[in-house]
């Protein structure tokens, strides 16, 4: 080799050295995560719906005296936890980052949907309604030239986040565009300005997104009406199957695909778990929003795409943070809020929605004009438990949702 090609060789070589070396390790002792550049980052300006804090990117948490500190095990992209009552929002991480949401968009399906048919009434169905059911879904087994009735029907869409399901109920609500655009109106409404909605089934699509901060919003809504509550905590149910001349219509059990209410290899159900949606696409990853109860209080969380090779990640991740915040009650202060929808803030002439200090709120107006959009009796809560997957009615009051939007008190 000669002596021009040994020196260009070592300065080379001297050159590099620095690079190679100058990373520092993580904190956790692993070298730099090769995921910071594969795993894209919140965009430097998000929404501040609920407060300003919630439209920062990373960890919002204040910690008081005695508050545990967060989990270590926490990949999600996206994560939100917060008081199903009160509105309080006690952590969050990214909770405006706009991300596919993969079947939890289908909580936003139930809210806009389930007061439209009655549970009893019965559809025949057709094969044009399940004519687009995307390739890949999940469906719970919906044939055509079959009759279901729409208590069928939503059982199938919150137990095996079937697609078919979703579609049939679409058609019913006069197609599948006509659906979208009632999904968007609701959306607005509830302020879940994050969502934009392209399928009604959360089946991946360009432009269809959501936020760790909507999709709480949109479960809130959605526990605010019984039938809601009892198809999210169902285990278990029978789904009608094939129909034979002359026989007794068959059919087979369905479970839920929530595993931290039914459990799974390497995962148990969680204790006090009342629902709510989980979802996974390619494009989304793993999405969760969950609802549970422990010693009276109430919590939602909210847990998107992990990037963590851990088995069910999505749920464990979601059960540390719910145990975090239960222990964290009452010891952290809250860095944002849920807000109400547009219609009980208006009538409350509140102004939450960017984060600005609310204006004292007729708390009693916002309270009746929830009631006549629910349209449901007064009441400031349901007592409510879920006993094997089915939901009963408790007189000591169990699992408390507000079915008044609790506003701010001043």
């Amino acid at each position: 080799m000669s002596a021009l090609k040994k020196t260009v060789l070592m300065v080379t070589a001297a050159a590099l050295l620095p690079v190679l070396t100058a990373a520092p390790a993580s904190a956790d002792g692993r070298a730099p995560a090769e995921d910071s550049a594969v795993q894209p980052k919140p965009p430097a300006v998000m929404s501040t719906v609920g407060g300003d804090r919630l439209g920062r990117a990373g960890t919002q948490v204040n910690l008081g005296p005695g508050a545990p500190v967060l989990p270590k095990e926490l990949s999600a992209r996206s994560w939100i936890v917060a008081d199903a009552e009160t509105g309080a929002v006690l952590a969050s991480h990214n909770s405006h980052w706009r991300l596919a949401p993969a079947s939890t968009l289908k909580m936003l399906f139930a809210d806009t949907l389930l007061p439209r048919f009655p549970k009893e009434q019965t559809h025949l169905v057709t094969q044009d309604e399940l004519a687009d059911v995307g390739e890949g879904s999940s469906t719970v087994g919906v044939k055509e030239n079959l009759t279901y009735s729409v208590h069928d029907l939503w059982l199938g869409v919150f137990l095996r986040s079937g697609n078919d399901a979703v579609h049939v109920l679409s058609a019913m609500n006069d197609g599948v565009d006509k659906t979208v655009q009632d999904m968007q109106a609701h959306a607005e409404e509830l302020q879940a300005l994050d969502t934009h909605v392209v399928t009604p089934d959360g089946y991946d699509a360009e432009g269809q997104v959501s936020s760790a901060y909507d999709l709480t919003l949109i479960a809130r809504s959605g526990l605010q009406k019984k039938d809601f509550r009892e198809y999210c905590s169902t285990a278990r149910a029978q789904f009608p199957g094939e129909q034979k001349p002359g026989k007794e219509r068959e059919t087979f059990e369905i479970q839920n695909t929530n595993r931290l209410l039914t459990g799974d290899v390497g995962i148990s159900p969680y204790p006090g778990i009342a629902g709510v949606k989980n979802g996974n696409t390619t494009h989304a990853g793993a999405t969760f929003t969950g609802v549970a109860e422990r010693n009276g209080k109430v919590l939602l969380v909210t847990v998107m795409n992990p990037s963590s090779n851990e088995n069910h990640a999505v749920y464990h991740e979601a059960a540390r943070l719910l145990d975090w915040g239960f222990a964290a009650s009452g010891k952290v202060a809250p860095v944002g809020e849920l807000v109400p929808p547009k219609s009980a803030e208006a009538a409350a002439g509140t102004s939450h929605g960017t984060g600005s200090s609310p204006k004292p709120a007729a708390h009693g107006q916002a309270a009746q004009a929830s009631e006549d959009r629910q349209g449901e009796s007064s009441g400031f809560g349901m007592a409510l438990a879920v006993t094997g997957g089915v939901l009963v009615a408790l007189a000591a009051g169990v699992f408390l949702v507000n079915r008044r939007w609790p506003l701010r008190r001043h």
